[in-house]
């Protein structure tokens, strides 16, 4: 799995450094660290909740590829609030909106940077240009792919085959 992106390069996952997190339900929880899902294969995908681009295309794709490997344990699916501008509309409730309204049962965090007006941490650590965006981090924690824009259909095709 390639990317269009600038970066094709595989690199080492850092550490989320995402501190709000809220788990499959929406209930508040500890910190989601990468070293939870050691040995899967893990999809994390970026938004923020005033994002057109993510209701129109990204959230749906999400959906599609959560409900595509239902039951799968070998993926993971997290998604993060990658805050970097309008702190004051992509907040910690909006994201608990988005999570409802798509009915995704996956954990959400939600990562506005360390002030809380900043740049999200994980937009720094992974290099990402923006949202929707997604990134694919493999087993053995190598970040395999990291681009805004994904054949859906491709993807799921080559997430099933995950062993």
């Amino acid at each position: 799995m390639t990317s269009h992106a600038e970066e094709d390069k595989v690199f080492t996952a850092a550490e989320f450094d995402v501190k709000d997190w809220v788990d499959a339900n929406g209930n508040k929880t500890d910190q989601v660290k990468l070293s939870d899902y050691k040995g899967k294969f893990k999809v994390v995908f970026c938004f923020q909740s005033w994002c057109p681009g993510c209701h129109s295309v990204g959230l749906p794709s999400l959906q599609k590829m959560v409900e595509a490997l239902k039951g799968n344990d070998n993926v993971v699916f997290v998604a993060i609030q990658t805050v970097f501008e309008g702190h004051q509309e992509n907040t910690f409730a909006k994201m608990l909106e988005t999570q409802k309204k798509y009915e995704l049962k996956i954990p959400f965090g939600h990562d506005a940077g360390d002030d809380r007006q900043s740049r999200s941490n994980f937009m720094q650590n992974y290099q990402t240009g923006g949202t929707p965006w997604f990134v694919f981090i493999d087993q053995n924690d190598n970040v395999v792919f990291a681009d805004f824009h994904i054949n859906v259909d491709a993807a799921i095709q080559v997430l099933k085959s995950i062993e």
